[in-house]
């Protein structure tokens, strides 16, 4: 097939048509074309050669040419694709490095060989072209919603055709035991688009929460316009979820604008959901009232939160605990995902036998220590003194406070806290010290003897060793693997340090081993205060 016998306007044709069957770029089209036949040219002339091809946008004339570079004489290695300043002076007056010298060539007639190999080309690059106008059309439609044909069935995988590409419904991306057959329509959520070897894949889903939200944001107007905004999403796919909602219009009701006039609106969801029972729920910025509306319909009696461990306790009368537990633990597993808090959900009588437990052990406590018999011990429980320091540090006036007791009284059960206190910090110290712990920690201030000896257990015994620690090793911490939380016990967690006094602590020992300069600690502390402040504002 010779190039010049060939219509001219025809590679013009050839391109417009590939470019409006791929949906791509004519002009990729042309460049693939010009790349195949400089190929083809280096094939004839020799591999060595620059031969680059140009095909008129206008009149689809190919014109072949040799390109050769001006380099200076020490560095030419290629005479085929390079020259000399003199060489190219004698082609064209003036010329100087890093000109180049182009020479038309005549074009070359394809054979069978070459002619295939310019067409593999043309089709690789046009692949490439598609692959790459797919990815950019399906990136920024992730996190929306698409409607799609079934195509085929792989593996029990769902392939969809989904106009211009194809996405893929794996097995564990379906709702319960959906099945579809060839040609089903199916609307999905656009998990993920990702470039790989084989092409853009686009992974769908019909079980992520943001699927409902999205349906929800299709279905009511509102949550469109922006007047209301869903917070939280909670799902177990094709059985219930629960969703949060909350309005910034005080004229619009959050939860009656999601269900509709007779339900329309959340039915429409369910019944795309596959009969999905859907809980709408009132967001709360307070914790302890939102949790409530999530545990929706059980009734709770008392909610308890703990803010550093990110546990919340929840206290229900007897007759609902199995509802608020729900089947198979579902509903306070799913209140657990959209409050972003565990959830320990306790009867009124258990949380009386705790209380009653933690009474007769406090009890016990002052009896032991402060030598009193069981109804002074009681009377200082149910005041709410919960430890020694408390009685041997409280002002006088909140012990004279308590009925019975006078001053003679109150200043004896304090002198005894103090004893009890001072002995048990001096048989600290000595633990501590014969555990060889040195007077550089020793001295540090806001360590006391009962913690000295708890780092000392630890390995911890020079103030060396305690500035390597992180402040989560001394007061304890929550992490999360795999999306269960999990503790970590801290050497000081049980004197109740937190991460703030923890990071103050190992920063003030730094300072003092002169490894960090004050200046960037009292930068560190103002940048904390600052943050403080703005998140209290």
């Amino acid at each position: 097939m010779a190039i010049t016998s060939a219509n001219q306007l025809e590679l013009l044709q050839t391109a417009e048509a590939v470019a409006r069957e791929k949906m791509i770029d004519p002009d990729l089209v042309i460049q693939a074309m010009e790349e195949s036949l400089a190929r083809a040219a280096k094939s004839r002339y020799g591999a060595e050669l620059d031969i680059r091809v140009r095909i008129d946008r206008k009149t689809g004339r190919a014109t072949f040419a040799r390109v050769r570079t001006v380099v200076e004489d020490d560095l030419l290695e290629n005479h085929h694709a390079q020259m000399t300043v003199k060489q190219a002076q004698a082609h064209k007056a003036g010329a100087v490095i890093g000109d180049e010298i182009i020479d038309e060539v005549p074009p070359v007639d394809l054979g069978r060989i070459a002619a295939q190999s310019a067409k593999q080309v043309i089709l690789q690059k046009v692949r490439e072209a598609e692959r790459d106008r797919q990815f950019e059309e399906f990136k920024d439609r992730k996190g929306t919603i698409i409607n799609g044909q079934v195509k085929r069935e792989e593996y029990g995988n769902v392939i969809v055709d989904i106009g211009r590409g194809e996405g893929i419904l794996r097995r564990n991306e379906k709702i319960g035991r959906e099945s579809y057959r060839i040609g089903d329509r199916v609307r999905c959520y656009i998990k993920d688009v990702r470039r790989e070897a084989r092409g853009p894949q686009v992974f769908l889903s019909r079980t992520d929460p943001q699927f409902m939200a999205e349906l929800f944001k299709m279905e009511v107007p509102e949550i469109y316009d922006g007047i209301i905004e869903i917070k939280a999403v909670a799902r177990d796919p094709g059985s219930r979820a629960k969703i949060a909602v909350i309005s910034y219009d005080n004229s619009i009701d959050p939860v009656g604008a999601c269900v509709g006039m007779r339900g329309s609106r959340v039915q429409a969801v369910v019944n795309e959901l596959q009969g999905e029972k859907i809980d709408i729920i009132p967001w709360n910025q307070d914790q302890a009232t939102f949790l409530v509306n999530a545990l929706q319909p059980a009734e709770v009696a008392k909610v308890v939160i703990d803010e550093e461990a990110g546990k919340i306790e929840v206290v229900v009368p007897d007759e609902q605990l199995s509802l608020a537990i729900g089947r198979r633990g579902q509903n306070v597993r799913l209140a657990s995902q959209l409050t972003g808090l565990d959830i320990d959900i306790m009867t009124e009588a258990e949380e009386s036998q705790r209380r009653q437990a933690e009474f007769a052990e406090r009890t016990k406590l002052f009896m032991d220590t402060l030598d009193v018999d069981e109804m002074m011990a009681q009377l200082l429980v149910a005041e709410g003194f919960t430890n020694l320091e408390e009685v041997a540090y409280v002002d006088m006036d909140e012990l004279l406070s308590i009925d019975g007791f006078d001053e003679g009284t109150a200043g004896e059960l304090q002198a005894r806290a103090r004893d009890f206190l001072e002995e048990q910090a001096r048989k600290a110290l000595e633990a501590a010290r014969a555990m060889g712990v040195e007077d550089s920690l020793i001295n540090f201030e806001g360590l006391t003897p009962q913690m000295l000896e708890a780092l000392a257990k630890d390995g911890i015994k020079t103030l060396e060793d305690f500035a390597t620690c992180a402040d989560w090793e001394l007061a304890g911490g929550w992490t999360t693997e795999g999306g269960v939380r999990k503790k970590d016990e801290g050497v000081l967690e049980q004197f109740e340090v937190s991460l703030e006094e923890a990071q103050n602590l190992v920063m003030t020992a730094r300072v003092m081993l002169g490894w960090v300069d004050p200046a960037e600690l009292e930068k560190m502390n103002a940048e904390t205060t600052d943050a403080e402040e703005e998140a209290e504002a």
